[in-house]
């Protein structure tokens, strides 16, 4: 016990727009210290182009100098020693890969690619690659459909091959100086331990974002990626057939680095895990338990044992062994935004009202369910699950000469709750049982208007997860697991996890009228996002999508 009480693990949590140093207690996981540094480039650390909206990307310079701060400033602010921090975790965005040359440095670090977007981080929000995996998804289906069983039916945008593809179709003078293709999150580790040239690479991202599997050997063979271009399949085959899960060691922290923030030489640093995942971890996941990370966008993660079949199930993000869980299956599920369509509804669109956050959520506390006669479609950046089509877009229906800013704001809350529940109801649908929803997350954190809805919406008690920094404390615990203080998650769940006493629970007359009105979603849900409905709806939001990008070109 004693060991223990005195010992401290690291959290390194690089985000959209800062990264998070945390210092957590092995014993009980309690917060010591926590440094936030934001991303110096680009508009709140994302680069971005005014000619391309589905252009986001990060400079990878800005994750190694704010690292170094970020850990430098939370061990002073702790004032311990070197040796009192015992393992190091990492977790990142993702998909967010980088190219980089033979050494495993990435492009962006030479001169004459410095400002080259090709050349950074592709963001994991970079809706760049959109006809790209179309590309892949339709070469799956014609030629390995098991490959989509694992993505729940599709390739998305978002994810690694995808953007390499693009990166081949968009910057040929970039593609043909890139040596290697890594994730965030295989990269900072391999940076902290000085192995850039023969990364680990984590079962996180290469199980729900890179099609890795070992029911077909690893990644995608170079013959399937070959016939979509020859630069896939030379990627392909720098990479490694075996993975780990977080909680194993990638390797120590070098001098370097230990020098730079004050550790000690050595250290073990777990392989890397991706944001939503580490938060699921944070949260204390386990079988029965469904995660729910609110925040701009959501993640929904689920595990279950390897010992139980899973069947395919479709619209998920992907189902893969290992990828928050060793010895579980990893379910990933999510919607592409929820606080950024709160955030655009009152920041850009509303501005004229006068009313902010607090006066809206006051306000539109004060209706009943159905009250506004308002229904939305919460797709202002594509369907991330179930329909998997970033080519969506968002919907309002019912305003009339007298709704208000706050009824608007309250119908955007509860459409993204009906997207929630529709990925539950496919979870279940499939035979996965969820007992417990837990969630954290800025606005389970801020918002208790929003929490009662989805409650309400879902029909099942929201419990809240009591550190508001799950996701860099998931990373502290894979460090604890990875320098062998605990000995397994389970344990680490145990000593370092826990969750508040306070607990939403559906309120009866609530959840009737909102049954009604998810139906009448569902109905909009099925006419937009389906394209096999005789009264189909399914080309319109994807022509004006086609037009607006036109009239741009023009």
């Amino acid at each position: 016990m004693r060991l223990l009480a005195m010992t401290f693990a690291l959290g390194l949590d690089y985000g959209t727009s800062t990264v998070r140093a945390l210092i957590a207690d092995t014993a009980d996981g309690n917060v010591i210290a926590l440094s936030e540094v934001p991303y110096p480039h680009g508009n709140d650390g994302v680069i971005v182009d005014p000619d391309n909206p589905d252009l986001a990307r990060q400079h990878p310079l800005d994750y190694l100098e704010c690292g170094r701060k970020a850990i430098r400033t939370a061990r002073e602010e702790a004032s311990l020693s070197p040796g009192d921090i015992v393992g190091i975790g990492v977790d990142t965005t993702g998909s967010t890969p980088l190219p980089t040359d033979a050494r495993g440095h990435p492009l962006a670090f030479r001169p004459d690619l410095e400002e080259h977007p090709a050349a950074m981080a592709w963001l994991w929000k970079d809706h760049t690659a959109a006809s790209e995996a179309s590309e892949l998804t339709e070469a799956a289906r014609r030629e390995e459909p098991r490959f989509l069983e694992s993505t729940g039916g599709s390739y998305s945008p978002e994810w690694f091959w995808a953007k390499l593809l693009r990166l081949v179709r968009g910057a040929p003078g970039v593609i043909e100086r890139t040596a290697g293709w890594i994730e965030l999150a295989d990269w900072i580790p391999a940076v902290l331990t000085g192995r850039e040239a023969q990364p680990v690479r984590s079962a996180c991202p290469a199980g729900h974002k890179g099609w890795f599997h070992r029911s077909w050997g690893g990644y995608p063979s170079p013959r399937f990626l070959e016939r979509l271009d020859p630069h896939l399949a030379r990627i392909r085959r720098t990479l490694p057939d075996r993975v780990l899960p977080a909680g194993c060691p990638a390797g120590r922290l070098t001098g370097e680095w230990a020098g730079a923030t004050g550790l000690r030489p050595g250290t073990p640093v777990s392989a890397g895990i991706l944001d939503a995942h580490a938060g699921a971890v944070g949260c204390g996941i386990r079988e029965g338990t469904l995660v729910k990370i609110l925040g701009t966008s959501t993640c929904d993660i689920v595990v279950s044992p390897l010992a139980r079949p899973l069947p395919s199930i479709p619209g998920l993000c992907g189902i893969a062994p290992d990828t928050v869980l060793p010895g579980h299956h990893g379910l990933e599920a999510g919607q592409s935004a929820v606080g950024d369509i709160f955030h655009w509804w009152v920041r850009r669109i509303a501005p004229g009202s006068g009313a902010g956050f607090t006066d809206l959520e006051r306000q539109a506390e004060g209706l009943a369910p159905g009250e506004s006669g308002l229904l939305a479609l919460d797709w202002n950046n594509g369907n991330r699950s179930i329909l998997c089509d970033p080519r969506l877009s968002g919907l309002l229906l019912g305003q009339s000469l007298h709704t208000g800013p706050h009824e608007v704001y309250r119908a955007l809350i509860e459409a993204t709750a009906f997207g929630a529940r529709a990925i539950l109801d496919r979870i279940a649908e499939h035979g996965v049982e969820v007992r417990t929803i837990v969630a954290c997350g800025g606005l389970a954190e801020r918002n208790p208007l929003l929490m009662r809805i989805y409650a309400d919406i879902t029909n099942r008690p929201m419990r809240i997860s009591a550190s508001p920094q799950t996701c860099a404390l998931g990373a502290a615990i894979c460090g604890a697991v990875a320098a062998g203080v605990h000995p397994d998650f389970p344990t680490a769940r145990k000593r370092m996890t826990r969750i508040r006493e306070e607990c939403y629970r559906p309120r009866a007359h609530a959840v009737a009228v909102y049954d009604e009105l998810y139906r009448l979603y569902r109905q909009l849900h099925d006419a937009f996002g389906l394209p096999d409905r005789r009264t189909s709806l399914h080309p319109v939001m994807k022509r004006l999508l086609e037009m607006r990008d036109e009239a741009r070109r023009d």
